[in-house]
């Protein structure tokens, strides 16, 4: 008999039909807004494809690449958020390439991207028990919740496109602070971030330099 945890269930996001199951976080119809913040901003960037880092079910990039129409690579060190993600482009007619593995082993050092949403989790360690219903993987950021989130901007910073635009998804307008002040960017200024209930999204832009 399919337990809990692996039965299929679904979720609208932006008006698409994401599955997904209790080992991949539950896609939040508020995150739409990720994705349309990033599709508010994409006619000011260069032309190129998209990226997310920790796609999870895929609902943010597939909406992004819905809205935006411009070419999305999708990450996730969860195989099986990746399949979902997978499947989930393909019953809404979208063809993203979809990468397995941990994000700062599936880029090339020279892939860049004109748009990139980061959905990391966040939450610390020590909190991760309150949400029972969510898999580890998908919401310990470590000890303060900013681990992974560290990583993500590390690689916005080397991979975004001059001109470019991303929005990272955090808990707090605090962590978004903390997290910047521990570990500030070469090339990248926050432009803006907007609160929600369940969360906050930080708009990050280049200021022109280029990576060595």
């Amino acid at each position: 008999m399919e337990t809990r945890e692996q039965e299929t269930r679904e979720s609208v996001v932006g008006g698409l039909r994401i599955a997904w199951d209790g080992r991949v976080l539950e896609p939040r119809p508020w995150t739409a807004a990720q994705a349309e913040w990033l599709a508010e901003l994409s006619p000011q960037a260069p032309e190129g494809p998209a990226l997310e880092l920790c796609s999870g079910a895929g609902h943010i990039g597939l909406l992004l690449q819905r809205l935006t129409g411009r070419d999305l690579v999708m990450v996730d060190a969860n195989p099986v958020a990746c399949e979902f993600a997978a499947a989930n482009a393909a019953a809404a007619g979208l063809a993203p390439e979809v990468r397995n593995g941990w994000m700062d082993e599936v880029l090339a050092p020279d892939e860049r991207f004109a748009l990139v949403c980061a959905d990391p989790p966040w939450v610390p360690r020590a909190e991760i028990t309150r949400y029972p219903q969510d898999p580890e993987l998908a919401i310990d950021g470590g000890p303060d919740g900013l681990d992974v989130a560290a990583l993500c901007v590390a690689l916005i910073d080397r991979h975004l496109a001059d001109g470019g635009h991303a929005v990272l998804q955090l808990g707090t307008a605090e962590q978004v602070d903390a997290l910047l002040a521990a570990n500030p960017p070469q090339r990248l200024r926050l432009d803006g971030v907007r609160t929600f209930e369940r969360g906050v999204l930080a708009h990050l832009a280049t200021d022109g330099r280029e990576v060595s």
